[in-house]
Protein backbone atom coordinates (compact mmCIF):
# COMPACT_ATOMS: atom_id res chain seq x y z
CA UNK A 1 0.00 0.00 0.00
CA UNK A 2 1.41 3.41 -0.64
CA UNK A 3 0.81 6.66 0.43
CA UNK A 4 0.35 10.21 -1.42
CA UNK A 5 2.74 13.37 -0.37
CA UNK A 6 3.01 11.88 3.18
CA UNK A 7 5.56 14.50 4.05
CA UNK A 8 7.42 15.56 7.34
CA UNK A 9 4.58 17.67 9.38
CA UNK A 10 1.75 16.67 7.18
CA UNK A 11 -0.79 14.17 7.96
CA UNK A 12 -1.34 11.42 5.07
CA UNK A 13 -3.80 11.86 1.75
CA UNK A 14 -5.91 9.39 2.91
CA UNK A 15 -6.48 7.56 -0.77
CA UNK A 16 -9.79 4.89 -0.62
CA UNK A 17 -7.20 2.08 0.08
CA UNK A 18 -6.25 3.83 3.00
CA UNK A 19 -9.69 4.57 4.64
CA UNK A 20 -10.08 1.20 4.37
CA UNK A 21 -7.43 -0.22 5.43
CA UNK A 22 -7.67 1.99 8.32
CA UNK A 23 -11.87 0.67 8.96
CA UNK A 24 -10.39 -2.41 9.59
CA UNK A 25 -8.00 -1.41 12.26
CA UNK A 26 -11.07 -0.46 14.29
CA UNK A 27 -12.71 -3.92 13.82
CA UNK A 28 -14.02 -5.95 16.73
CA UNK A 29 -12.16 -8.90 15.47
CA UNK A 30 -9.00 -9.07 16.78
CA UNK A 31 -7.55 -10.68 14.14
CA UNK A 32 -8.62 -8.72 11.49
CA UNK A 33 -8.05 -5.60 13.60
CA UNK A 34 -4.41 -6.20 14.25
CA UNK A 35 -3.07 -7.40 10.78
CA UNK A 36 -4.94 -4.07 9.38
CA UNK A 37 -2.58 -2.26 11.44
CA UNK A 38 0.18 -4.03 10.97
CA UNK A 39 -0.29 -3.16 6.92
CA UNK A 40 -1.04 0.66 8.54
CA UNK A 41 2.19 0.95 10.01
CA UNK A 42 4.18 -0.46 7.35
CA UNK A 43 2.46 2.33 5.17
CA UNK A 44 3.37 5.26 7.25
CA UNK A 45 6.82 3.91 7.92
CA UNK A 46 8.67 5.63 5.51
CA UNK A 47 6.78 9.12 5.86
CA UNK A 48 7.62 8.82 9.45
CA UNK A 49 11.25 7.68 8.51
CA UNK A 50 11.71 10.64 6.13
CA UNK A 51 10.10 13.71 8.68
CA UNK A 52 12.55 12.29 11.09
CA UNK A 53 15.45 12.51 9.16
CA UNK A 54 14.84 15.74 7.38
CA UNK A 55 12.38 17.96 9.71
CA UNK A 56 14.72 18.39 12.90
CA UNK A 57 17.13 21.35 12.84
CA UNK A 58 20.02 18.83 12.49
CA UNK A 59 19.00 19.01 8.63
CA UNK A 60 22.71 19.84 7.03
CA UNK A 61 25.17 19.91 9.86
CA UNK A 62 25.56 15.97 10.82
CA UNK A 63 26.09 13.47 7.83
CA UNK A 64 24.11 10.26 8.41
CA UNK A 65 26.28 7.16 8.03
CA UNK A 66 24.39 3.73 7.66
CA UNK A 67 25.68 0.57 9.09
CA UNK A 68 24.62 -3.04 9.05
CA UNK A 69 23.79 -4.41 12.10
CA UNK A 70 27.07 -6.01 14.19
CA UNK A 71 29.40 -3.71 12.43
CA UNK A 72 31.90 -2.08 14.28
CA UNK A 73 31.78 2.05 13.77
CA UNK A 74 35.03 3.43 13.50
CA UNK A 75 36.16 6.67 11.41
CA UNK A 76 39.93 7.58 11.29
CA UNK A 77 41.70 10.52 12.31
CA UNK A 78 44.63 10.70 10.31
CA UNK A 79 43.16 11.40 6.78
CA UNK A 80 42.05 14.61 8.81
CA UNK A 81 45.34 16.83 9.58
CA UNK A 82 48.32 13.95 8.98
CA UNK A 83 50.62 14.06 11.55
CA UNK A 84 48.50 16.09 14.14
CA UNK A 85 45.70 13.74 14.87
CA UNK A 86 46.65 13.99 18.63
CA UNK A 87 46.71 17.83 18.59
CA UNK A 88 42.56 17.77 18.88
CA UNK A 89 39.58 15.21 20.54
CA UNK A 90 36.54 13.59 19.18
CA UNK A 91 33.32 13.29 21.08
CA UNK A 92 30.32 11.15 21.11
CA UNK A 93 26.92 10.73 22.55
CA UNK A 94 27.76 7.24 24.08
CA UNK A 95 24.46 5.93 25.28
CA UNK A 96 20.73 6.68 26.08
CA UNK A 97 20.90 10.43 28.12
CA UNK A 98 24.44 10.66 29.14
CA UNK A 99 26.62 13.91 28.32
CA UNK A 100 28.57 13.42 25.78
CA UNK A 101 32.39 11.75 25.97
CA UNK A 102 35.50 12.87 25.13
CA UNK A 103 38.07 11.00 23.74
CA UNK A 104 41.47 11.91 23.21
CA UNK A 105 43.71 8.74 22.05
CA UNK A 106 44.38 6.51 19.17
CA UNK A 107 43.85 7.35 15.61
CA UNK A 108 40.58 5.58 15.03
CA UNK A 109 37.54 6.91 16.78
CA UNK A 110 34.83 4.23 17.92
CA UNK A 111 31.64 5.26 17.98
CA UNK A 112 28.78 4.12 20.65
CA UNK A 113 25.28 3.82 19.66
CA UNK A 114 22.55 4.12 21.25
CA UNK A 115 18.62 3.02 20.86
CA UNK A 116 15.56 5.80 21.39
CA UNK A 117 11.91 4.92 21.18
CA UNK A 118 8.76 6.18 21.15
CA UNK A 119 4.66 5.37 21.01
CA UNK A 120 1.38 6.55 20.18
CA UNK A 121 -2.17 5.17 20.47
CA UNK A 122 -5.58 6.10 19.56
CA UNK A 123 -9.41 5.01 20.34
CA UNK A 124 -10.64 1.99 17.92
CA UNK A 125 -13.76 4.41 17.52
CA UNK A 126 -11.58 7.51 15.27
CA UNK A 127 -10.48 3.87 13.20
CA UNK A 128 -13.89 3.09 12.38
CA UNK A 129 -14.94 6.32 11.57
CA UNK A 130 -11.50 6.78 9.10
CA UNK A 131 -10.52 9.66 11.13
CA UNK A 132 -7.56 10.69 9.52
CA UNK A 133 -7.50 14.26 11.01
CA UNK A 134 -6.92 12.42 14.30
CA UNK A 135 -4.71 9.92 13.09
CA UNK A 136 -2.35 12.21 10.57
CA UNK A 137 -2.08 14.32 13.87
CA UNK A 138 -0.93 11.09 15.96
CA UNK A 139 1.97 10.85 13.70
CA UNK A 140 2.62 13.96 13.81
CA UNK A 141 3.27 13.68 17.67
CA UNK A 142 5.35 10.25 17.00
CA UNK A 143 7.43 12.25 14.72
CA UNK A 144 7.69 15.29 17.15
CA UNK A 145 8.95 12.33 19.98
CA UNK A 146 11.91 11.43 17.70
CA UNK A 147 13.01 14.11 15.88
CA UNK A 148 12.76 16.45 19.63
CA UNK A 149 15.38 13.77 21.11
CA UNK A 150 17.84 13.95 18.10
CA UNK A 151 17.68 17.67 18.08
CA UNK A 152 19.13 17.56 21.89
CA UNK A 153 21.11 14.62 21.32
CA UNK A 154 22.91 16.59 18.12
CA UNK A 155 23.21 19.82 19.87
CA UNK A 156 24.31 18.37 23.16
CA UNK A 157 27.33 16.96 21.21
CA UNK A 158 27.91 20.27 19.51
CA UNK A 159 28.16 22.43 22.41
CA UNK A 160 30.47 19.46 24.45
CA UNK A 161 32.58 19.54 21.29
CA UNK A 162 32.61 23.36 21.63
CA UNK A 163 33.50 23.72 25.12
CA UNK A 164 36.54 22.12 25.47
CA UNK A 165 38.05 24.60 22.98
CA UNK A 166 37.89 26.78 25.84
CA UNK A 167 37.58 30.24 23.63
CA UNK A 168 34.62 32.08 23.87
CA UNK A 169 34.20 35.15 21.31
CA UNK A 170 32.62 38.00 22.05
CA UNK A 171 32.37 41.88 22.03
CA UNK A 172 33.25 44.19 24.89
CA UNK A 173 31.85 47.50 23.92
CA UNK A 174 28.68 46.02 22.90
CA UNK A 175 25.73 45.99 25.24
CA UNK A 176 24.89 42.37 27.47
CA UNK A 177 22.80 40.94 24.96
CA UNK A 178 23.18 42.92 21.77
CA UNK A 179 24.14 41.09 18.99
CA UNK A 180 26.21 43.06 16.44
CA UNK A 181 28.22 42.56 13.16
CA UNK A 182 31.45 43.18 14.81
CA UNK A 183 30.75 39.87 16.56
CA UNK A 184 30.76 37.93 13.33
CA UNK A 185 34.03 39.41 12.05
CA UNK A 186 35.11 38.21 15.28
CA UNK A 187 33.92 34.87 15.01
CA UNK A 188 35.03 34.61 11.14
CA UNK A 189 38.60 35.68 12.42
CA UNK A 190 38.59 33.48 15.05
CA UNK A 191 37.87 30.34 12.99
CA UNK A 192 40.23 31.21 10.22
CA UNK A 193 43.41 31.86 12.96
CA UNK A 194 42.27 28.33 14.84
CA UNK A 195 40.90 26.19 12.64
CA UNK A 196 45.09 24.70 11.34
CA UNK A 197 46.49 24.84 8.11
CA UNK A 198 47.61 28.23 6.60
CA UNK A 199 46.50 30.86 3.66
CA UNK A 200 47.12 28.20 0.99
CA UNK A 201 45.53 25.35 3.16
CA UNK A 202 43.01 23.22 1.26
CA UNK A 203 39.37 22.97 2.88
CA UNK A 204 40.88 25.30 5.54
CA UNK A 205 38.24 26.05 8.23
CA UNK A 206 36.01 28.93 8.06
CA UNK A 207 32.74 30.51 9.42
CA UNK A 208 29.57 29.33 7.29
CA UNK A 209 26.83 29.27 10.11
CA UNK A 210 26.31 30.87 13.82
CA UNK A 211 23.42 29.53 15.45
CA UNK A 212 21.36 32.22 17.88
CA UNK A 213 18.51 33.32 20.13
CA UNK A 214 15.66 34.88 17.99
CA UNK A 215 16.17 37.73 20.39
CA UNK A 216 19.37 38.10 19.59
CA UNK A 217 18.34 38.02 15.85
CA UNK A 218 15.57 40.62 16.16
CA UNK A 219 18.23 42.88 17.26
CA UNK A 220 19.10 43.35 13.27
CA UNK A 221 15.46 45.32 12.76
CA UNK A 222 17.10 48.08 15.36
CA UNK A 223 20.68 48.84 13.74
CA UNK A 224 20.86 52.21 13.09
CA UNK A 225 22.53 54.02 10.17
CA UNK A 226 25.55 53.50 12.03
CA UNK A 227 25.43 49.75 11.30
CA UNK A 228 23.87 49.68 8.21
CA UNK A 229 23.22 51.88 5.47
CA UNK A 230 19.23 52.99 4.34
CA UNK A 231 19.24 50.88 1.69
CA UNK A 232 19.95 48.00 3.53
CA UNK A 233 17.47 49.45 6.42
CA UNK A 234 14.86 49.71 4.29
CA UNK A 235 15.30 45.87 2.71
CA UNK A 236 14.80 44.36 6.59
CA UNK A 237 11.57 46.62 6.80
CA UNK A 238 10.17 45.12 3.68
CA UNK A 239 11.27 41.61 4.18
CA UNK A 240 9.01 39.19 5.01
CA UNK A 241 10.76 37.54 7.84
CA UNK A 242 11.64 41.59 9.15
CA UNK A 243 15.24 40.32 9.49
CA UNK A 244 18.66 39.83 7.28
CA UNK A 245 19.34 36.11 7.41
CA UNK A 246 23.07 36.17 6.10
CA UNK A 247 26.10 38.41 7.14
CA UNK A 248 29.77 38.65 5.72
CA UNK A 249 28.81 35.74 3.73
CA UNK A 250 27.42 33.32 7.55
CA UNK A 251 24.57 31.96 7.42
CA UNK A 252 22.07 33.47 10.37
CA UNK A 253 20.08 30.51 12.50
CA UNK A 254 17.77 31.40 15.01
CA UNK A 255 16.40 28.35 17.45
CA UNK A 256 13.91 28.51 19.94
CA UNK A 257 16.34 26.56 22.28
CA UNK A 258 19.02 29.36 21.79
CA UNK A 259 18.96 32.26 24.73
CA UNK A 260 18.39 33.20 28.24
CA UNK A 261 17.24 30.28 30.62
CA UNK A 262 16.32 28.39 27.24
CA UNK A 263 17.33 24.61 26.86
CA UNK A 264 20.67 24.51 25.33
CA UNK A 265 22.07 27.64 26.80
CA UNK A 266 21.13 25.99 30.56
CA UNK A 267 22.93 22.60 29.15
CA UNK A 268 25.70 24.59 28.30
CA UNK A 269 25.92 26.22 31.64
CA UNK A 270 24.85 23.86 34.11
CA UNK A 271 25.49 20.48 32.33
CA UNK A 272 28.79 21.26 30.57
CA UNK A 273 30.07 24.41 33.32
CA UNK A 274 30.59 26.86 30.60
CA UNK A 275 30.61 30.30 30.54
CA UNK A 276 29.98 33.69 29.06
CA UNK A 277 32.35 36.73 29.18
CA UNK A 278 31.42 39.08 31.55
CA UNK A 279 28.52 40.51 31.74
CA UNK A 280 27.11 38.77 28.65
CA UNK A 281 23.91 36.53 28.57
CA UNK A 282 23.84 34.85 25.31
CA UNK A 283 25.45 31.94 24.03
CA UNK A 284 26.01 31.65 19.96
CA UNK A 285 27.59 28.40 18.13
CA UNK A 286 28.82 28.87 15.36
CA UNK A 287 29.96 25.88 12.68
CA UNK A 288 32.14 25.92 9.72
CA UNK A 289 29.99 23.56 7.05
CA UNK A 290 31.46 24.79 4.31
CA UNK A 291 31.70 21.10 2.66
CA UNK A 292 27.77 20.82 3.42
CA UNK A 293 26.46 18.15 5.77
CA UNK A 294 28.95 16.50 7.71
CA UNK A 295 31.43 18.98 6.83
CA UNK A 296 34.31 16.76 5.25
CA UNK A 297 33.33 13.69 7.56
CA UNK A 298 33.84 15.63 10.58
CA UNK A 299 30.01 16.00 12.24
CA UNK A 300 29.02 12.37 11.77
CA UNK A 301 25.70 10.43 12.65
CA UNK A 302 26.14 6.94 12.17
CA UNK A 303 22.53 5.19 11.70
CA UNK A 304 22.91 1.22 13.15
CA UNK A 305 18.62 0.48 12.50
CA UNK A 306 16.70 3.23 10.24
CA UNK A 307 13.57 4.24 12.67
CA UNK A 308 11.27 0.84 12.59
CA UNK A 309 7.06 1.52 13.15
CA UNK A 310 5.63 -1.66 14.60
CA UNK A 311 1.45 -1.95 15.64
CA UNK A 312 0.87 -2.57 19.21
CA UNK A 313 -1.05 -5.61 19.68
CA UNK A 314 -1.70 -5.11 23.04
CA UNK A 315 -4.09 -2.44 22.91
CA UNK A 316 -7.37 -3.82 21.19
CA UNK A 317 -8.39 -5.19 24.46
CA UNK A 318 -8.45 -1.67 25.70
CA UNK A 319 -10.26 -0.43 22.56
CA UNK A 320 -7.46 1.31 21.48
CA UNK A 321 -4.92 1.16 18.52
CA UNK A 322 -1.73 2.15 17.95
CA UNK A 323 2.03 1.94 16.93
CA UNK A 324 5.59 1.65 18.07
CA UNK A 325 9.00 2.39 17.17
CA UNK A 326 12.61 2.74 17.50
CA UNK A 327 15.91 3.34 15.56
CA UNK A 328 19.74 3.29 16.63
CA UNK A 329 22.26 5.90 16.32
CA UNK A 330 25.06 7.69 17.37
CA UNK A 331 26.68 11.00 16.82
CA UNK A 332 30.29 12.29 16.53
CA UNK A 333 32.40 15.14 15.97
CA UNK A 334 35.77 14.30 14.66
CA UNK A 335 37.38 17.79 14.97
CA UNK A 336 36.37 20.35 17.27
CA UNK A 337 38.47 22.87 15.31
CA UNK A 338 35.40 23.95 13.33
CA UNK A 339 33.38 24.88 15.94
CA UNK A 340 33.30 28.36 17.96
CA UNK A 341 31.73 29.77 20.83
CA UNK A 342 30.53 33.38 21.03
CA UNK A 343 28.65 35.15 23.15
CA UNK A 344 26.16 38.45 23.69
Amino acid sequence: MKTKNAVANQAPQPTAEMDTVLKKTGSEKRDSALAATHELAKALEIPLRQGVLYGNILDGIYQPVNFNQGAVIEFPLDFLAPGTEKNFVAYTIPNHGRIPERHIEGDIITVSTYEIAASIDWLLKYSRDARWDIVGRAMQVLEASFVKKLNDDGFHTLLAAAVDRNIVVYVSAAAAGAFTKRLISLLQQVMRRNSGGNSTSINRGRLTDVFMSPEALEDVRNWSTADIDEVTRREIFVAQDGRINRIFGVNLHDLDEFGVGQQYQNYYLNELGGTLAAGDEELVLGLDMSGGPGANGIFMMPIREQLQIFEDDNMHRQRRAGFYGWQEQGFAILDNRRLVLGSL
